[in-house]
């Protein structure tokens, strides 16, 4: 691949994938745009990585960053919103990305959606990530899907951010406990991205990315807290409360930690099917949560736990 665009590069997988790219091939080059040029500083510095100022959701913007391409990687999600902005995201940009390509005869796409599309899928995010990879795989490209679970990583906001609540909370209220999640390694996700790129055998495949483990959404708050050092008590919600507590998150500032749409998402065991090929079929041994995560959860043992839970909830 001579010149690769990466939607959403500048983000924790973006990032991640950034890395692993200018690793991979030293003679690519790697087209990262984004809305706002201070948040690129962390692929700024790579050598093979142009970081433009574009809105992707912008028409004009989109065709001049694909123009030229031999292939792209589209990361762009949300986690939280309305319908409106899951559909902006999930829908409309996959379609004006696949009209976009077809203008400038790009035809490679490696699209990540999430595990839990499909056609039962339970909640807004999930709808839209569904509609979504139908809009792509309805276009002539040469499309691969990755579906993971629940991305785990130094910079992730899951573990660290259970990890920062329990450091200041004596007890921790928890809507759903029993939600199961397969957690899988940011390096394991961006390295499978990068096979999907070199390999043409992937082309038409959905892969399915999982860790080793399933865990409950209690076992993960656990094991958070313990590498951390300060495992707390937890009070599993019932159903009913566990909206309202999602319900009261929504109307805080900032980016809500919880939704009643989150809520929603967990119906569906967020783990591997076992009916597509997973990173196994990729060549990948899948890190466990247990080689990785105590690793960087230690850190919040440190003084500042207070500015570092800010800092994940988006707050001042």
């Amino acid at each position: 691949m001579k010149q690769i665009l990466v939607l959403g590069g500048t983000g924790f997988v973006g990032t991640a994938l950034c890395e692993r790219l200018v690793e991979h091939s030293a003679s690519a080059r790697i087209v990262v745009p984004t809305r706002r040029l201070p948040r690129g500083n962390g692929v700024r510095s790579l050598p093979t990585v142009d970081l433009l100022q574009a809105d992707v959701h912008d028409d004009a913007a989109l065709a001049r960053v694909v123009a030229g391409c031999d292939a792209v990687v589209n990361l762009v999600a949300i986690l939280h919103g309305s319908a409106g902005d899951f559909d902006r995201v999930h829908v409309a940009l996959p379609r004006r990305l696949a009209q976009a390509c077809a203008r400038a005869g790009v035809r490679r796409l490696v699209h990540v959606s999430a595990l839990g599309a499909g056609p039962a899928a339970s909640s807004m995010y999930l709808r839209s990530k569904t509609a979504g990879e139908t809009v792509l795989a309805e276009a002539q490209l040469d499309l691969t899907l990755l579906r993971p679970s629940v991305i785990f990583g130094a910079a992730d906001r899951f573990l660290n951010l259970f990890a920062a609540l329990q450091s200041v909370a004596p007890l921790l209220p928890l809507a759903g406990s029993d939600a199961r999640f397969q957690p899988v390694w940011v390096e394991d996700v961006a390295s499978a991205i990068v096979r999907c790129l070199d390999d043409r055998s992937t082309i038409g495949q959905t892969y399915e990315c999982t860790g080793p483990t399933v865990y409950t959404l209690s076992e993960l708050v656990a094991l958070a807290g313990r590498w951390s050092g300060h495992e707390r008590p937890q009070w599993p919600l019932p159903a009913a409360l566990g909206r309202l507590q999602a319900l009261a998150m929504e109307w805080l500032p900032g980016e809500p930690m919880m939704s009643r749409d989150n809520l929603d998402s967990m119906k569906v065991p967020n783990i591997a099917t076992g009916q597509l090929p997973g990173l196994a079929a990729l060549g990948i041994t899948a890190a466990a949560l247990e080689a990785v995560a105590p690793g960087y959860l230690g850190g919040l043992r440190d003084s500042g736990r207070l500015d570092r839970f800010r800092a994940l909830a988006r707050r001042e």
